[in-house]
């Protein structure tokens, strides 16, 4: 079960708690702008996405849809790596279209290598 970017924000938000922007901001390295945004169901970059799941405790995947297994802890595992320019806005539609190409194309490496062996 994934977690939607809206949810990904109020964790984001319940973590801050009463504490003020600038505060809270500072211990998860990210701007009080940032911040801000995310807790409003902004989707941010990798990087600040990276450093807020860490603030909260999260793990990434619990957000992209993907589950932790055994295999994905195991050395020389194959991974679909994807980098986006930063764009100061993204509609809903792509980032979804694009994380469920994402998704796919991991779901096809495994499969290769599953058929082909390692």
């Amino acid at each position: 079960m994934s977690l939607t970017i809206e949810e990904f924000g109020r964790l984001v938000a319940a973590k801050r708690g009463s504490r003020g922007i600038r505060a809270a901001a500072a211990e998860a390295a990210v701007s009080p702008a940032t911040l801000s945004r995310v807790e409003n169901g902004h989707m941010p970059d990798l990087k600040t996405f990276a450093a807020l799941c860490k603030w909260i405790e999260r793990d990434p995947r619990e957000f992209l849809g993907m589950e932790r297994n055994e295999a994905d802890e195991g050395a020389g595992q194959r991974r679909a790596v994807v980098h986006f320019k930063k764009k100061k806005t993204v509609p809903m539609e792509t980032a979804k279209a694009l994380g469920e190409l994402i998704l796919a194309a991991q779901r096809a490496l495994r499969a290769r290598e599953d058929l082909v062996g390692r």
